[in-house]
């Protein structure tokens, strides 16, 4: 049986991979023309923390839509560059608390207006309006995926 003639350029997984190399790209070359050390999903990680002071690792994770797992080794490699601290909580000995650092701050501070500087690069072609749309409809399926993964799974007939 042949296999379905498929032009991969219309499929949403592809157009989305795309997308994010084409974003990861630019973040990594405006970062590294700034000279600031910083990965994408570390500037999101530091963002989260420095807007909830003293949160937990899987929050962070969540707020970020990163598993947790991975997340561990952003957390570890922020922590050894002295952009955050980790505390012991006083709530629970077990877990601890994240906090930004005064380098972190500096870091964070300058990386700010580099990020929203690059925005309008990584979606070239389209307009303001249509900018909005896009941004509006990501956000859309974003937050029903994150719905839908966390939604209970449903039993199937027969169990």
């Amino acid at each position: 049986m042949n296999a379905p003639q498929i032009d991969i350029n219309t499929l949403p997984s592809h157009l989305i991979r795309r997308l994010n190399q084409m974003s990861a790209a630019l973040f990594t070359a405006a970062m590294t023309e700034e000279g600031l050390p910083l990965t994408p999903v570390q500037y999101a990680a530091l963002w989260a923390i420095s807007e909830n002071p003293d949160v937990d690792q899987a929050s962070v994770a969540k707020m970020i839509g990163y598993d947790r797992a991975t997340l561990g080794k952003v957390i570890d490699r922020l922590e050894s560059k002295s952009l955050i601290q980790r505390v012991i909580s006083r709530a629970d000995r077990r877990a601890r608390e994240i906090s930004i650092s005064a380098e972190g701050r500096a870091l964070l501070d300058r990386a700010h207006p580099i990020v929203l500087d690059m925005q309008p690069r990584i979606l070239p072609g389209i307009t303001e309006e249509e900018r909005a749309t896009l941004v509006a409809l990501m956000t859309k399926v974003a937050k029903a995926g994150d719905t839908a993964m966390h939604a209970p799974k449903q039993k199937r007939l027969g169990d």
